[in-house]
């Protein structure tokens, strides 16, 4: 018998019901996913004065990872010019379930905070599983994060104010860039913008359970997949030597392989001194409850985190369809609270 499910917001569920379901994922149908054209950034640029760069970063093998940098334009810059105040920057890392997607997924959200602050925006496109593994994605999003450190000056950058996000997976590896920087001392990060975020490969939660089987936009089986692709059949110990404050203790994969906190954050024993967090999830999604508990885990231990439970979202609802009276009231909620923090850090 299926469980019951919080209702979905009117609204939203009206918009659901003429999206096309997606199949079960399977390796097949994975491959057609990703077939499918990339978000189409240029027509976001076309009514903003952005100037856009794009560069590759060494990965810790030598692989390339793409940056992209979206910069305010200012038709005043020259090498003659004064220097401009740095600019917060957001760091931004996709959502698709750590399977698809690339740098200009949910690319609207950041751009967003371009907009309203004069941000610098740079996404990371991280290598997928199930070709990458364990904590290869994670690690590419954290070493990009360090080129964009070590290139603050050139970016106009204030490295005071660098805010990891992202949605979905992407929230969980910005979940899992903060604990790592945490644990080796660097960068500096000043807030995390976890939104939906993808954090406990476990799939067993109350929320887990009510959202298995049945359509959906990710239910717990679309999940598990997910996870079976970046853990499954590869050990998915952290193999760089580092001590893991956040999780000295390893958890096992059903497999007997060691799953890292880096990969999986719920699984980080410490949550102490960690960047203040925004975490937003939907009543009605499969990740509500490890969403939950992971800012009463912060809570618990001193630390900061807002968290925003939108009754009847389901998941990336405002991503999805960002017009939705329920997306917009989300979305202008996290830019209050992103303005609150740069202020802040600005009269510190």
């Amino acid at each position: 018998m299926t469980a019951a499910r919080p209702d979905l917001d009117p609204q939203l569920r009206a918009l659901l019901a003429d999206m096309p379901q997606m199949p079960p994922l399977s390796p097949e149908v994975l491959a057609q996913l990703r077939r499918l054209p990339s978000t189409p950034v240029e027509s976001l640029l076309a009514d903003r004065r952005v100037d856009r760069r794009e560069v590759t970063v060494p990965a810790k093998d030598g692989a390339s990872i793409p940056l992209s940098v979206f910069s305010p334009a200012n038709p005043d810059r020259s090498t003659a010019a004064p220097a401009l105040t740095p600019a917060p920057c957001v760091y931004w890392m996709h959502g698709g379930g750590m399977i698809m997607g690339d740098r200009f997924s949910q690319i609207d959200i950041p751009l967003e905070w371009l907009d309203e602050f004069g941000a610098v925006v740079v996404s990371v496109d991280y290598r997928l599983a199930p070709e990458a593994t364990g904590t290869t994605l994670v690690d590419d999003c954290y070493q990009g994060l360090l080129w964009v450190v070590e290139h603050a000056g050139e970016l106009g950058i204030d490295p005071a104010r660098i805010i990891v996000a992202g949605a979905s997976a992407g929230g969980g590896l910005a979940a899992g860039v903060a604990l790592l920087a945490r644990d080796l001392g660097t960068p500096a990060i000043a807030a995390q913008i976890l939104i939906c975020p993808m954090l406990d490969h476990r799939n067993t939660s109350a929320s887990s359970l009510q959202y298995s089987g049945g359509p959906g936009v990710w239910t717990r089986e679309m999940n598990e997949f997910g996870w079976r692709a970046v853990l499954g059949d590869h050990n998915s110990r952290d193999h760089n030597g580092r001590n893991h404050s956040s999780g000295d203790h390893h958890h096992e994969n059903p497999d007997g392989h060691e799953v890292s906190p880096y990969v999986s954050p719920a699984l980080a024993t410490d949550l102490s001194n960690l960047p203040t967090a925004y975490i937003d999830t939907g009543s009605a999604e499969v990740f509500r409850d490890e969403d939950t508990d992971y800012a009463t885990r912060i809570w618990a231990v001193g630390g900061q985190a807002e968290l925003h439970v939108w009754a009847g979202g389901f998941h990336g609802f405002d991503a999805l369809y960002p017009q939705a009276h329920i997306s917009v009231t989300a979305r202008r909620t996290r830019t209050d609270w992103l303005a609150r923090h740069l202020r802040r850090d600005r009269t510190a």
